[in-house]
C-alpha cells in the first residue's frame, strides 16, 4: 500500500511539472515566434489577407516593409488592403500574389534604387542595367502606402551613366 501511494504521488508530480513545461495551445507561448523579417505568404497568406481585406476597410494595413536610412530607424512602408487600382487588392488581381510577390517587393523596398516613379526597383547586374521589377509608393490612404508592383524588363533611365 506504501508503494503504491508512492508511486501516485510521483505520477502526480510529474504531471503538474510536465503542465507546467509544456504551454497551452492559447498562450502566448505556444504560438510559434514570429520570423524577423516576414517573407513567407504563400496562398495561406492570401487566403489570411483576403480575410482580413473582407472584414476590414480598404485602409487595413496587411504588411510593413522596412529599408533602413543612413541615419536613424529604418523607414517603413505599408500594404494596405487598398482597391482595384491600389494596394494588395489591385496587386493580387493586376499583378499575381504570392511568395515570390513578396519577396520581390521586400527586396525592392528593402535594398532597390530609387525608380523615379515615386518607389523603389531592382536592376540586373550588367551593362546596360535593365529594370526588373518595381514598386511605386503613395496612394490615396497615404504617401508610403504601396500603390502597386509588377515586373518589368526594360532598360535603366536614358540619363544613367554609360558602361
Amino acid at each position: 500500500m506504501l508503494h503504491n501511494t508512492a508511486v501516485k504521488a510521483a505520477l502526480s508530480a510529474a504531471a503538474v511539472i510536465s503542465a507546467l513545461l509544456i504551454p497551452a495551445a492559447g498562450s502566448a507561448s505556444a504560438a510559434p515566434a514570429a520570423p524577423a523579417v516576414s517573407g513567407k505568404t504563400g496562398t495561406a497568406a492570401a487566403d489570411s489577407f483576403d480575410a482580413k481585406c473582407r472584414s476590414h476597410s480598404r485602409n487595413y494595413v496587411l504588411k510593413k516593409y522596412y529599408r533602413q536610412v543612413p541615419v536613424g530607424p529604418p523607414t517603413f512602408y505599408t500594404l494596405r488592403c487598398g482597391t482595384s487600382t491600389w494596394g494588395w487588392k489591385h496587386i493580387k488581381a493586376g499583378h499575381g500574389w504570392d511568395s515570390t510577390m513578396d519577396r520581390k517587393i521586400s527586396t525592392a523596398i528593402g535594398s532597390g534604387d530609387g525608380n523615379g516613379r515615386g518607389g523603389y526597383s531592382t536592376y540586373t547586374n550588367q551593362c546596360p542595367r535593365v529594370e526588373k521589377f518595381r514598386t511605386i509608393i503613395g496612394t490615396p490612404a497615404g504617401r508610403n502606402d504601396l500603390l502597386t508592383a509588377y515586373k518589368v524588363d526594360q532598360p535603366a533611365v536614358a540619363g544613367a551613366a554609360r558602361c
